[in-house]
């Protein structure tokens, strides 16, 4: 990852170019899963059984992946 990307950016694109499991959770308390596909700064894609689903990043509260990383990988050493 480059440094001039934010985390959210890094952290994003970690989960699509892994087509990583998800839940989102949402402002309003929904709780959303599937496989995130697609990730920008407005919204991103989640795909399950079949059904995609276009989220705005505006109405996300959390986003928790299944399986676990390490932050500081994405970010580089500089990060801590």
């Amino acid at each position: 990852m480059t440094d001039n990307k934010s985390l959210q950016q890094a952290f994003m694109q970690h989960l699509v170019k892994g087509h990583a499991p998800v839940t989102v959770f949402l402002t309003n308390g929904v709780k959303l899963s599937g496989t995130m596909t697609w990730a920008d700064d407005a919204c991103l894609s989640l795909a399950r059984d079949g059904i995609t689903q276009l989220v705005m990043v505006h109405a996300i509260a959390t986003v928790m992946p299944q399986d676990a990383f390490s932050i500081y990988d994405l970010m580089g050493n500089s990060a801590h």
